[in-house]
């Protein structure tokens, strides 16, 4: 009997985590103070305060980007920033896809990974 209860109370909170588990961003609303990231099943996977995260310029299924003063912010699905980036270096941000982002600078547009690295760049014809 106690073991049967035990799996059943083990089952219950695996089913719990997992669906609090997020593998894809589906969406991410903006509200006046909050930032509300979705899951790949459309539930609210957490949300954050806008005062710490700023506005979010783009995401992916894989990533996402905001931007708070002069920095650019990149953060993990599961809502873990890990990159900071100088909007003076690296200019506008002006795409989120993938696993890359893409900004402008002068002349110049850039191709960064999810990781912050520049990819690739080319002079703007227009």
């Amino acid at each position: 009997m106690k073991k049967s209860l035990f799996i059943a109370l083990l089952f219950c909170c695996m089913t719990m985590h997992a669906q609090n588990k997020i593998d894809a961003i589906s969406n991410i609303e903006q509200t006046a103070s909050w930032i509300i990231v979705y899951n790949q099943n459309g539930k609210r996977a957490y949300t954050k305060g806008k005062g710490s995260v700023g506005e979010v310029v783009g995401w992916s299924s894989t990533f996402w980007v905001s931007k708070n003063g002069s920095w650019y912010y990149l953060w993990s699905v599961d809502g873990k920033k890990y990159k900071s980036m100088t909007a003076n270096n690296i200019g506008t941000v002006i795409s989120v896809t993938g696993d890359t982002f893409t900004a402008k600078k002068g002349r110049w547009i850039y191709t960064y990974d999810k990781n912050g690295r520049k990819i690739q760049s080319r002079s703007v014809n227009w």
